[in-house]
């Protein structure tokens, strides 16, 4: 669970990156990457960042404990 909630945030940074530099200067870094918006990499990358944030969303309701990012429970030393 750990590792599926890290991997999410990587894929969500990156898509926050991405819409970033698009929206500042109209450069979208997955697309100049695999060379196309609608390239099958870019199509791939974006559906994976969205999929994680599904999992971001999800993820907390699912467990019903919250996002966990580290093995370390609150209150233990």
């Amino acid at each position: 669970m750990i590792i599926a909630n890290v991997i999410s945030y990587i894929l969500v940074l990156l898509g926050a990156v991405n819409w970033g530099l698009y929206g500042i200067w109209g450069f979208n870094l997955v697309g100049w990457i695999f060379r196309d918006a609608r390239a099958v990499g870019s199509i791939i990358v974006y559906v994976a960042i969205a999929v994680a944030a599904v999992w971001l969303i999800i993820s907390p309701i699912i467990t019903g404990r919250g996002l966990l990012l580290s093995s370390h429970r609150r209150g233990e030393a």
